[in-house]
């Protein structure tokens, strides 16, 4: 089973200095506030095969004007109760379940106070998932997430404020883990126009030291040999798409990334979502598949 999500509209490219995301059509809310649905499809492959297979999805695709070559940073800050309410909310399939978020877009180097990041909400009711975000200086966001405080906000965003200030404050939500990785993105084109294919690769990420620009150590939360490939729609994939999957024998999972983090670190015991043991170790010619060691490795 795939973890889907539904797409009314296309957001428009992941670019901080834009306020724009994901390569669809902003659904414009506010000023600083977006909201979109979308399915999404995810398939769990070695880095090489990701690499021929975003050689081969090329050709009916074209790259994200705001992806440069060898793609872009995404990170995010996940926010969760003591007891990790969201993360078993979506262990336990729960048909209603929302998850608290600030996100940011490029290298952690160099992240101020005014750097511009998303706090987001993402919920998903049945088999479709939302998301909903305001793009704000850091400093403001983690007033509004940290300290929670009521930050300044236009009229039209008060609903959105006043509902991450209720749930970081009757929740008792606090910073639980980082994820990132490095993102190369193609959106459809127009006979595809809802399409977006993204390749994940070097997901990695930190339990610790949670001001994104600290000089922190992250380790992989995935193997480094595997990608996560998305396939992004508004309504269904189209058959080249499936087709494709097909014949390179891909098979959809329910990989999440803040789950795999949670179960990496030990924070919680691993479950269905877990990337498997044994796929630790890259498999070569002349040695079999074993389990890895228990510590993660280092990013390099």
């Amino acid at each position: 089973m795939a973890w889907w999500r539904t797409a009314s509209r296309r957001d428009a490219a992941d670019d901080p200095s834009t306020g724009k995301d994901d390569g669809e059509q902003v659904l414009r809310v506010a000023d600083r506030l977006h909201a979109f649905n979308r399915y999404e499809l995810k398939y769990l492959v070695p880095a090489e095969q990701a690499t021929a297979i975003r050689d081969e999805v090329v050709e009916r695709m074209d790259r994200d004007p705001h992806s440069p070559v060898g793609g872009y940073g995404v990170w995010s800050l996940y926010y969760d109760t003591p007891q990790l309410r969201f993360y078993w909310e979506k262990i336990e399939g729960l048909k209603f379940r929302r998850k608290l978020r600030l996100r940011h877009y490029g290298d952690l180097a160099g992240v101020t106070d005014n750097s511009p990041v998303f706090v987001e909400v993402k919920q998903r009711v049945n088999r479709v998932t939302q998301k909903r975000r305001i793009r704000l200086p850091y400093a403001t966001a983690r007033r509004l997430c940290d300290r929670r405080e009521l930050i300044e906000h236009a009229e039209r965003e008060r609903a959105f404020v006043e509902e991450v200030l209720d749930l970081v404050v009757r929740l008792d939500l606090r910073p639980t883990a980082i994820t990132g990785y490095q993102r190369e993105a193609l959106v459809g084109r127009a006979q595809d126009s809802g399409l977006r294919v993204t390749f994940d690769r070097r997901i990695r990420g930190r339990d610790r030291d949670f001001h994104l620009g600290a000089e922190a150590e992250n380790r992989y939360t995935v193997p480094p040999h595997l990608a996560v490939m998305e396939v992004k729609v508004n309504e269904r994939a189209p058959y080249w798409i499936t087709d494709l999957a097909a014949r390179r024998d891909l098979n959809l999972v329910r990989v999440s990334k803040y789950v795999q983090s949670i179960e990496a670190f030990g924070l919680a015991p691993r479950s269905v979502f877990h990337v498997r043991d044994e796929d630790l170790t890259p498999p070569t010619p002349h040695t079999p598949w074993r389990p890895a060691p228990a510590q993660l490795p280092v990013e390099a």
